[in-house]
């Protein structure tokens, strides 16, 4: 198509000024509606990347959210927590920071072991007195039966 209108203003001896003005819209367009913006994210994840610290909690490119644990900045890793399974991922592998946080400490680790040792200690403990109930009233029917 451009050589179509090149063979034309040339057959008519005119200029090429609307070629320049093509060119030049074509240039503006590529570098307001592509770079720019990708210039801006890259931004955006550099400073992501910097301000990230331990407790964070993040989603990983892969979809799976965690918490940091610690952050390498010269081997550019990350040790993310995810439900007490620690993994090491490259610090580019962070997709965004889902909230910031604190950094957990060990005794608060500890108090949400305990709680949910409690939990489970609980709700075994109710498992058990619901399936208790129903055998004593099965025994009872069965000697009312017998009389």
């Amino acid at each position: 198509m451009n050589t179509f209108f090149l063979a034309n203003t040339a057959a008519k001896g005119g200029n090429n000024m609307f070629m320049w003005i093509v060119f030049i819209a074509l240039i503006a367009f590529s570098y307001f509606f592509v770079m720019r913006p990708q210039k801006k994210m890259q931004q955006q994840k550099q400073e992501m990347e910097t301000g990230l610290k331990p407790g964070d909690r993040v989603m990983m490119s892969s979809g799976l959210y965690g918490k940091v644990d610690k952050v390498n900045r010269e081997d550019q890793t990350v040790v993310i927590d995810a439900d007490g399974i620690f993994l090491t991922y490259n610090i580019r592998a962070i997709a965004k920071v889902v909230e910031h946080g604190n950094p957990v400490t060990k005794t608060e680790v500890q108090e949400n072991e305990t709680k949910e040792e409690n939990k489970t200690e609980t709700s075994t403990e109710t498992k058990e007195s619901t399936t208790a109930e129903p055998e004593a009233s099965t025994t009872e029917d069965a000697d009312e039966k017998d009389e």
